[in-house]
């Protein structure tokens, strides 16, 4: 960018006199000699400040330059800028272009002298006019622009419009007005959810406020239970003029932190907007500042251990009472950030704002149920609020009412009105209600029908898992029926939908089990195979691991899975190989359906559906069929051994305990063809069809019977017999491009036609 035609009059001059003077480096000062004695507008800035600008400034910086100079002997040298010469002119060129100047003047290069730090030109600036540098600024603009200049003195204190006159004039970022740091919440009200209820806490609002002392509510509840809702029905009641004498007339302004520090750069901005709204609301009659997220003033601002916070800004301000403050936060934050800083909470009256019943947030959604008709163009039907509130309490567990259950109704309705009916009134009815519900909390149709909707899905439920899993009718039924018991109601509400230890010998069917319910279920399966918590520490890998220990930023594997998936199938696998201290865990979860994790985050439990497998006892499990008259079977033995492992307080809080039956040939028939079945789907994908001979299919099940091993044994032996032979043929032989094969048994060998 160039130079002004004055600007480069008074350049030349600087240089030339540089040059005369032997001086090594071009700086500041002398281009400020220059702008003294080239520049008529400068002369007149002088004039009006009563500063003689021979004496004052051209003198003083003479003077530094003597100790500066060049000795004669040195011989001819390049006279350079020095770095503050160009820091100066880079500031310079800069404030041209946000005055949308197309030069850089004179002005733009007093501006950024007075920027310089540890610099004569800046010191003789602001010592020889004034300390004030906005009134100096707007000065030099009248000057450079010809108009009349009144006579200044340093202990003017210009206005706030005044000031951004000036940034208009000159270019520069216009400094905000305190109004535009804060938002008036009494002209937000028609735009905002009308309260609904809270009288005890608005009325113990309205209370703190009229005090002498210590006038500043602070509301403390959980996210969504209605804080911010309180503050525009305090502001409702103010406009209606329901309100004591002292608050009629009161306005409420919102100061959110995030809008206080966006933007600041320097140390001091953050204190000044503070201070510059502080200095607006102490200003005005009866004004109320309330501090969204109050906890965020706790270290704002501060750039290091000796720096203020907000909270220490404000302190003199709470402290004196005249300007009146409400706060709003959480357990969590209060308890986190809030209650380290005893001279801020201290200052404050808290308020604690609970959950509201169920009863209260029905009233609450009927109250705002026309506001979301209106906006959505639909009609909500008779009994919506209720079982909207019925529906979020029951499956959203890590909100709370009545936000989680207006935000169900608002979902529907915006459904409605982007899917609309043939029909002219767009109807929200309860099948939209649980429709929603069941995408915002990821609920199969089948597990949704474990508590409400339809029983014809539940009718079937039992002969399809049998179709599946061969052979342990008992234990089928008993877990078919624990989520017909929750259908019915007759389950406790604070409970898992069951908990149940399912106990046999390996390879009957006890994971498997899970497995099929889970695919029939249409939920999630959270596996845990507790052979991995076997040490004492490894329990921190299910809630988190405790503060200060590695690991702690991770959270809980459990909890984390439960929050994930909060309706699902969790199985631990093995549970006797567990330490005992995560029986004692597992044992609030049957109790209370609860789990909280290493930062206090609670997981609930109360739609899954809990089993725990166990081989407990599985080495003394032949011992049950000794005898001729004995008729225990493995399981039984080992259902024995187990209520010895576990203590009585963990068995009695199972809803179950199932025993599967031991494997017998016509279980093993079944087996064989379930996974021969699935042998020959993966066949068809290599467009090979694969038949078996009754000889072959009575040899294979000969082989694989085994009541030690179970099906398990079923698996090693298609794999040795059928799949080997296979392999080759469709890798190496007559299979390469597909076809056809049967295979048959000869001389007790398999063979493949």
């Amino acid at each position: 960018m160039e130079n002004s035609k004055r600007l480069t009059e008074a350049l030349h001059f600087a240089e030339s006199f540089a040059v005369t003077s032997r001086v090594e480096f071009l700086t500041p000062e002398l281009l400020l000699v220059g702008i003294c004695c080239r520049n008529n507008e400068f002369m007149a800035l002088c004039d009006s400040y009563h500063v003689d600008y021979q004496k004052e400034l051209k003198e003083p910086i003479y003077g530094d330059m003597q100790y500066n100079s060049v000795p004669e002997e040195v011989g001819e040298y390049e006279i350079l800028p020095s770095m503050q010469y160009v820091q100066m002119m880079t500031i310079a060129e800069s404030n041209a272009v946000n005055a949308g100047k197309e030069e850089i003047d004179a002005t733009h290069v007093l501006h950024a002298m007075l920027q310089l730090e540890e610099s004569l030109a800046n010191y003789i600036l602001r010592s020889r006019f004034t300390e004030n540098e906005t009134e100096l600024l707007r000065s030099i603009i009248d000057a450079y622009e010809g108009r009349a200049l009144p006579d200044r003195h340093p202990e003017l204190d210009e206005t706030e419009d005044e000031r951004d006159e000036y940034d208009s004039l000159f270019g520069f970022e216009r400094k905000q007005k305190w109004t535009e740091l804060v938002v008036c919440v009494n002209d937000l009200l028609a735009n905002h959810n009308p309260l609904i209820g809270r009288e005890a806490e608005l009325d113990r609002t309205i209370q703190v406020l009229c005090r002498r002392d210590k006038n500043n509510p602070l509301h403390v509840g959980e996210p969504g239970v209605g804080k911010t809702a309180l503050i525009y029905g305090l502001a409702q009641r103010i406009e209606e003029g329901n309100v004591p004498e002292r608050l009629k007339g009161a306005k409420i302004y919102q100061m959110d932190m995030g809008t206080m520090i966006a933007g600041t750069q320097y140390r001091g901005e953050f204190e000044d907007r503070i201070k510059r709204v502080m200095k607006g609301v102490s200003k005005l009659k009866n004004a109320i500042v309330y501090i969204d997220e109050i906890h965020t003033l706790i270290g704002s601002g501060a750039s290091g251990d000796d720096s203020l916070d907000g909270s220490n800004i404000l302190k003199p301000y709470l402290e004196a009472g005249e300007i009146r403050f409400i706060g709003a936060t959480t357990y969590k934050e209060y308890n986190k950030y809030m209650q380290k800083s005893q001279g801020i909470v201290r200052r404050f009256q808290k308020i604690d704002v609970p959950e509201p019943s169920q009863e209260e947030a029905v009233k609450i959604l009927e109250g705002l149920q026309s506001r979301y008709e209106q906006f959505h163009h639909v009609q909500y039907a008779e009994g919506m609020m209720t079982y909207a509130v019925e529906l979020s309490a029951k499956y959203i567990a890590d909100r709370f009412l009545p936000d989680k259950a207006i935000d169900l109704i608002d979902e529907a309705g915006a459904y409605r009105e982007l899917h609309p009916l043939r029909k002219k009134i767009q109807v929200v009815d309860k099948a939209l209600i649980e429709a929603t519900v069941k995408k915002i909390c990821k609920i199969s149709d089948d597990i949704f029908a474990a508590s409400y909707g339809e029983n014809k899905q539940l009718a079937t439920l039992y002969e399809h898992i049998t179709a599946r899993l061969f052979g342990q009718d008992e234990a089928v039924k008993q877990i078919v029926e624990a989520v017909q018991m929750a259908k019915a109601g007759l389950n406790e509400p604070d409970k898992p939908l069951a908990s149940l230890l399912f106990v046999g010998p390996t390879g009957v069917g006890k994971t498997e089990l899970c497995k099929v319910l889970s695919s029939e279920l249409g939920v999630e399966l959270v596996r845990f195979d507790m052979s991995e918590y076997t040490e004492k520490h490894a329990v921190a890998k299910l809630i988190g691991s405790p503060a200060g220990y590695v690991g702690y930023d991770d959270g809980g594997l459990l909890t984390d899975a439960i929050r994930k998936s909060p309706n699902c199938v969790l199985l631990l696998d093995e549970i006797e190989k567990a330490h005992q201290d995560i029986y004692n865990i597992l044992l609030q979860v049957m109790d209370y359906a609860r789990l909280t994790d290493n930062k206090g985050n609670k997981a609930d439990f109360k739609n899954v559906i809990l089993i725990m497998t166990s081989n407990a006892g599985a080495q003394f499990a032949s011992m049950g069929t000794v005898g001729f008259s004995n008729t225990k079977t493995r399981g039984d033995a080992m259902l024995e051994t187990v209520k010895k492992t576990f203590k009585p307080e963990f068995i009695n809080r199972l809803s179950g305990m199932v025993v599967f039956n031991d494997m017998s040939r016509d279980m093993a028939a079944q087996v064989f063809d379930k996974k021969f079945g699935i042998l020959q789907e993966r066949l068809q994908a290599q467009k090979v069809s694969l038949k078996l001979s009754d000889e072959a299919r009575d040899f294979l099940i000969r082989k694989g019977y085994s009541e030690k091993y179970g099906a398990r044994e079923m698996d090693r032996v298609i794999r040795k017999y059928l799949s080997s032979m296979l392999m080759k043929e469709i890798l190496f032989g007559k299979l390469q491009n597909g076809g056809k094969v049967r295979v048959d048994i000869k001389d007790g060998e398999l063979i493949l036609k």
